[in-house]
C-alpha cells in the first residue's frame, strides 16, 4: 500500500532497540494493514550496538511499506530528521520504538478529528491525557523539566517531550531543513523554530503507559537541555534558522 500519494508516514527512531522492536513493529503493521489510507514506516537507526538495523531490514524484506534507514550520525534528533525528510506523507508521525502511547491513538492525530494545527504534540499534561504505572518520582522530574522548558523556550506548552508528534509534510520540509541539534533536546528545538516562523501548535491528550527500559539520564539530560536552549537563543539571533535560499 506504499505508493507516492501517501497519506501517513510513521518515523521510528531506534537505538538499540532489539528487545523491543519487532514486537513494536508487529503492532504497527497489524494496526495499518486495517487502514483504509496509505501508508510507510521508516525504521531510522543510528549508533546501535545490538541487532536493531538487523530486525529492521528483516521486516522491510517482506514488506514493501516498511523501510530500514541506517544514519550514520548519532543522536535521536538526527534520527527523527533523517526520517522526516526521507518521507512522502502529507502527514508524517515521529513515533517512539517503545510504543508507550498505543499505535491505535495515531488516528487522533490526522483528519478530520485532530486539532486544527500544523503541528500536533502527544501531551500527558492536556485534557484527557491519562498516565499509566509512571513513579511519582519520575512525573516530579518532568513537571520540573518542562518547567524550565516553558521558561527559557516554548511558554504555553505542557508536555513538549512526549515521543508522539505529528507535523505537515510543509511544517516537516520546512522545520526540519534546519534544524540543528542532534539529541535529546531537538524537539525542544523543532518547536521553538515552528513558533518563531508562525506555525500553529496543539495538544493532544494522549494516553501514556510507563517504560521502565528507557535511554533517558534525567539529570545528565537535563543540564544538557539547558545548555541546548541557550544555544538555541544563539542560534536564533545568529540567524542560523532562516530558510535556505
Amino acid at each position: 500500500m506504499n505508493n507516492p500519494n501517501t497519506h501517513l508516514s510513521i518515523i521510528l527512531p531506534a537505538y538499540n532497540e532489539e528487545r523491543r522492536l519487532a514486537d513494536s513493529l508487529e503492532k504497527i503493521v497489524s494496526f495499518l494493514q486495517q487502514q483504509t489510507y496509505t501508508y510507510e514506516v521508516l525504521v531510522v537507526e543510528n549508533g546501535s550496538t545490538d541487532r536493531t538495523l538487523e530486525i529492521a531490514q528483516s521486516f522491510a524484506e517482506r514488506l514493501s511499506f516498511i523501510h530500514a534507514i541506517h544514519e550514520e550520525g548519532r543522536g535521536k534528533g538526527l534520527a527523527v530528521r533523517r526520517g522526516m525528510l526521507d518521507a512522502t506523507g502529507d502527514f508524517r508521525f515521529m513515533c517512539d520504538a517503545d510504543l508507550s502511547m498505543p499505535i491505535e491513538e495515531v488516528n487522533q492525530f490526522l483528519p478530520p478529528g485532530a486539532p486544527p494545527a500544523e503541528i500536533i504534540i502527544g501531551s500527558r499534561e492536556a485534557v484527557g491525557a491519562v498516565r499509566y504505572n509512571e513513579p511519582d518520582s519520575r512525573h516530579f522530574g518532568g513537571r520540573l523539566v518542562n518547567l524550565f522548558i516553558r521558561l527559557l523556550a516554548l511558554p504555553g506548552l505542557h508536555d513538549t517531550q512526549c515521543g508522539f508528534k505529528m507535523f505537515s509534510a510543509k511544517s516537516a520540509e520546512d522545520l526540519f531543513r534546519v534544524q540543528r541539534l542532534g539529541g535529546w533536546s531537538f524537539d525542544i528545538e523543532v518547536l521553538f523554530i515552528a513558533r518563531k516562523r508562525g506555525y500553529s501548535i496543539a495538544e493532544l491528550g494522549i494516553p501514556w503507559y510507563y517504560a521502565e527500559f528507557s535511554h533517558v539520564s534525567p539529570v545528565k539530560d537535563a543540564i544538557r537541555m539547558v545548555v541546548d536552549i541557550l544555544s538555541m537563543w544563539v542560534n536564533y539571533f545568529n540567524g542560523a534558522y532562516r530558510s535556505p535560499q
